[in-house]
């Protein structure tokens, strides 16, 4: 059985892949903190999230592969398709009274793995 926490992650792929970002609004706290280690962002406040995600060049295609979750915590596995480039994302969703408090996002660009290690593995 899903989880409400989970509910709301799938309604934000749901409001992403239909380009409806004004709908982040009722999924994520007004305070909501968006940390993207990779390339030392933050993004805090509703206001700065809504500017940035008004301003994408392009919103990406989100293929979820794998979503878990326990208690005020849910980790999604998705592509992100930007019509070229895809990328292997891990988001990792904390919640605070049935919304998001903060989301934390890991993404690399696919790449082809080294023939050296192809006896050892299955491709997917």
């Amino acid at each position: 059985m899903e989880s409400p926490n989970e509910n709301v992650v799938k309604r934000l792929i749901g409001c992403l892949n239909d380009r409806r970002v004004e709908l982040m609004d009722e999924l994520f706290h007004d305070d909501a903190v968006m940390h993207w280690p990779q390339s030392g962002e933050v993004v805090r406040g509703a206001e700065n999230r809504r500017a940035i995600y008004s301003s994408f060049p392009q919103l990406p295609t989100i293929t979820p592969r794998r979503l878990v979750s326990g208690g005020d915590l849910v980790v999604l596995e998705a592509t992100l398709d930007y019509d070229g480039p895809t990328y292997e994302t891990v988001f990792i969703f904390e919640f605070r009274d049935g919304k998001i408090a903060k989301e934390t996002a890991y993404w690399s660009e696919a790449f082809e793995p080294p023939a050296w290690r192809a006896q050892w593995v299955e491709k997917t």
